[in-house]
């Protein structure tokens, strides 16, 4: 597959979403309407080493195909990270970023008549709200899904209301999230247990994974030992 060009952006809008989360909007000038799949990401090149490699730093799409020119990117700040580092102390409004993409295979399938688990954690999240959002306002018919969303402690949740109110509107959609340190009203402990209790019937499914490697390796060797098929396994690594 031939790289996308390079193309600049012009961030328009910046929002501090949790204690060490940031939201970035996007515009892209030169186009009329940014088009994407849910589920893809772009790669930003940022002026951190010489190197062209080592400047390079993808992330996923938060936001859904609405035919504007902007989209929106939730970022991490990651301790004595060169790219994020830079991100939340020299990018302002009106900063511009050279980028490519959109770009990726991370996308729904068009196999919706079976149940569907979206297993995440942290800013793993970013790609399952952009398909969710593109599923209602498409009024896209599935099946069954279950966003399971695993973080440390509730100030560590992205987008809580709004998932809470896309379960509300949309029938067959499950938003399970779940802390591991902090005991609070909702699910406790890892993402693991929380999936596997619901495929105690072993229904046929499809697994999508986003997040730390360590949870997408234990995930996908649960996941196997289940009984399903790699086929069925999609992920998105971060870091």
């Amino acid at each position: 597959m031939a790289l996308l060009p390079w193309q600049t952006g012009k961030v328009i809008r910046i929002e501090d979403h949790t204690h060490n989360t940031r939201r970035f909007w996007i515009e892209v000038p030169g186009l009329t309407s940014f088009n994407f799949i849910p589920g893809q990401f772009v790669t930003l090149d940022l002026p951190i080493h010489e190197k062209p490699n080592k400047r390079w730093r993808s992330y996923s799409i938060a936001s859904w195909p609405d035919g504007t020119n902007v989209f929106e990117l939730v970022i991490v700040l990651t301790p004595g990270g060169a790219g994020t580092n830079y991100l939340f102390n020299n990018v302002t409004m009106g900063s511009e970023l050279s980028f490519r993409g959109a770009q990726g295979v991370f996308t729904l399938h068009n196999d919706l008549d079976k149940e569907i688990f979206m297993i995440c954690t942290g800013t793993g999240i970013a790609p399952f709200r952009s398909m969710m959002n593109y599923l209602r306002i498409h009024k896209t018919p599935f099946k069954k899904i279950n966003l399971i969303f695993g973080c440390r402690y509730q100030k560590d949740i992205l987008y809580f209301e709004e998932m809470k109110n896309l379960q509300n509107e949309l029938p067959g959609f499950q938003y399970i999230p779940t802390l591991s340190r902090e005991e609070w009203e909702g699910e406790k402990g890892y993402v693991h247990p929380v999936y596997e209790e619901l495929v105690a019937d072993r229904q046929p499914a499809h697994f999508y994974l986003c997040g730390w490697k360590n949870m997408i390796d234990e995930a996908k060797k649960r996941i196997l030992d289940l009984g399903y098929d790699r086929k069925s396994i999609h992920q998105e690594l971060y870091g």
